[in-house]
């Protein structure tokens, strides 16, 4: 399988080997001191290890930034500011999921523009604008499932209330996406399940949103098809390079569908993160189907093509069907209950999700009493 580049609009160097690739790009541009931005868990293996031998051997002179974790927080971006003044970096690398690609998008902008992190989120009463200035910034997932490596936004909690804010500007999409299938052979089954689920939630829910964007509809389709494909096989067979590298394809085609928007599975997600803590990609797995079958009737045709595309029979049910099935073929949890989510907090996690912006672009109107019935529900 050979490294194909392409741009759509991010500069994408796509294939095994392709994180090979980095230190000579930024030798090109003539930038001498990196910051590697990853998390605890990754700064300490062999891949974020070789990463920074290959730079070194490139003849740059890389720092490593190791202190991302969980639900990516404020504190922890503007640490990594910190790390970037202190470097005198050039440029910012990111390695890793969701949570290391948000930090390391805004660590630069945060070290050479000022400010709290937050305040450049969209609705702070005094955001502070993004200019195009800012350090040149790549990116390598090992994840397959936010896609945030092609997106234009960082989604940063507040550290307090756990409440996420989101950082959107084109000014902090990577300039180029090293994106390498072999980062993501090491993720255990239920991680490559959790993130698989994310990935292919963000290709449905921005397929199913309402508002208008052909050229996303046809991106998210073909993302559904492939992970329909792909997903079990990468959860089974961890060493299956063709299945790695079709979920990696698959995040990054939701991440670039999603500007489209997304729907109620995200709010009711981003609502379990902040109260529950949950993981992002799990707790969009644990909602899907519940949300979707309520959904149904605002957008039958579209389940029917969503149908097609996974090869299920029988319109509508048979999606939802295949959907179920897969859940419990990479064995995520049946319900809520299961990973201790308690009924006691319902109330919290209809307050979140009622105030979260994703549902407005859902297929029919969400009411508070709508998301207790379907967190009730999900239980």
């Amino acid at each position: 399988m050979a490294i194909t580049k392409f741009s759509f609009p991010t500069t994408i160097h796509f294939g095994p080997g392709a994180r090979k690739l980095v230190g000579a790009h930024l030798a090109e541009r003539g930038l001498k001191r990196p910051l590697v931005v990853t998390d605890k868990g990754l700064a300490a293996l062999p891949i974020v290890a070789e990463l920074m031998s290959d730079l070194a051997a490139a003849g740059l002179q890389p720092a490593l930034f190791g202190g991302v974790f969980g639900n990516p927080t404020a504190s922890q971006a503007m640490a990594g500011a910190a790390a970037f003044r202190g470097h005198r970096a050039d440029a910012v690398v990111g390695i890793g999921g969701g949570a290391a690609l948000d930090v390391a998008k805004i660590v630069g902008v945060i070290a050479t523009s000022g400010g709290e992190a937050l305040e450049y989120a969209y609705d702070h009463p005094k955001v502070r604008a993004i200019g195009a200035d800012v350090p040149w910034f790549v990116a390598l997932p090992t994840t397959s499932g936010t896609g945030s490596e092609v997106g234009r936004s960082s989604v940063i909690s507040e550290d307090d209330t756990h409440i996420k804010r989101i950082v959107f500007s084109p000014n902090i999409l990577a300039r180029v996406v090293f994106a390498d299938p072999e980062l993501t052979l090491g993720l255990p089954p239920a991680v490559t399940a959790a993130t698989g689920m994310d990935a292919l939630t963000h290709n449905v829910e921005s397929y199913l949103s309402p508002a208008y964007h052909p050229l996303c509809d046809g991106i998210a389709l073909e993302g559904t098809r492939i992970a329909a494909r792909a997903l079990a096989a990468a959860v089974r067979e961890p060493g299956n390079l063709r299945a790695r590298a079709d979920m990696m394809m698959s995040s990054m085609m939701g991440a670039i569908a999603f500007q489209k928007d997304l729907g109620a599975v995200h709010s009711c997600a981003h609502a379990l993160g902040t109260v529950c803590d949950l993981h992002h990609g799990l707790a969009n797995a644990l909602m899907i189907d519940t949300v979707l079958a309520w959904n149904v009737v605002a957008a039958p045709a579209k389940f029917e093509e969503l149908a097609h595309v996974v090869g299920a029979s029988g319109g509508a049910e048979g999606f939802l069907a295949w959907l179920r099935d897969l859940k419990r073929t990479i064995g995520i949890a049946p319900n809520l209950s299961a990973v201790g989510v308690k009924r006691e907090s319902i109330p919290r996690l209809v307050e979140i999700a009622t105030a979260d912006i994703c549902h407005q672009t859902n297929p029919q109107p969400v009411t508070s009493a709508d998301f207790a019935r379907l967190f009730a529900q999900a239980m």
